[in-house]
């Protein structure tokens, strides 16, 4: 069953890959480099700030330092523990898949990129909807276009992005349940 699982997976991989074209690469690169995201956590920052104040704010910081940290290190440690090749490094696929990234790490089960970026929407998302109703269905959509990112060049299988997503959501509510905690323990 497993096998067969994998099966569909580099299908649908190799499908999603092979929608590419060079003219969007390079969006797609931009997209998917964690500098690009800095203009949208600058403004979410903002958003923080003007609920929260400063206190808040620094509190929601230290939450999404640990939240972010946290949906890192258990990627890793499924990873590592998983073991299974990027798509980018799979012999057999070589020859058919576009592999549009700069580099190719050695395992990608699941996506770290898919669980932080899901992990802040959920998060962000939950601590601003009561101001900015429409602002969880953009920040989901932004998590998504991150998640194909790491298909389209390349380097995750939409298994590993799925998954990253799964255990990004998990993160983003229970790290706001824990700022929730915070802000009534520190600020009252």
């Amino acid at each position: 069953m497993i096998e067969e699982l994998l099966k569909y997976d580099e299908q649908l991989f190799l499908f999603l890959n092979g929608l590419g074209n060079t003219s969007w690469d390079g969006f797609w690169n931009v997209v998917t480099h964690k500098l690009s995201s800095i203009p949208l956590y600058a403004m979410l920052l903002y958003l923080v700030y003007k609920k929260f104040g400063v206190k808040g704010t620094l509190i929601v910081m230290v939450v999404a330092a640990f939240m972010i940290t946290a949906t890192d290190q258990l990627a890793n440690l499924f990873k590592y523990g998983i073991a299974r090749p990027r798509p980018c490094r799979v012999e057999s696929l070589q020859t058919t898949i576009r592999f549009v990234a700069e580099r190719c790490g050695r395992f990608g089960y699941f996506s770290a990129h898919a669980a932080s970026s899901m992990a802040a929407a959920v998060f962000i998302g939950l601590l601003l909807k009561s101001r900015y109703k429409y602002l969880p269905f953009l920040l989901l959509f932004w998590a998504v276009v991150i998640g194909y990112s790491r298909i389209y060049l390349g380097v995750h299988y939409p298994l590993d992005v799925i998954t990253g997503m799964f255990f990004g959501a998990i993160f983003g509510f229970l790290v706001f349940l824990l700022n929730r905690w915070a802000q009534r323990k520190f600020i009252g």
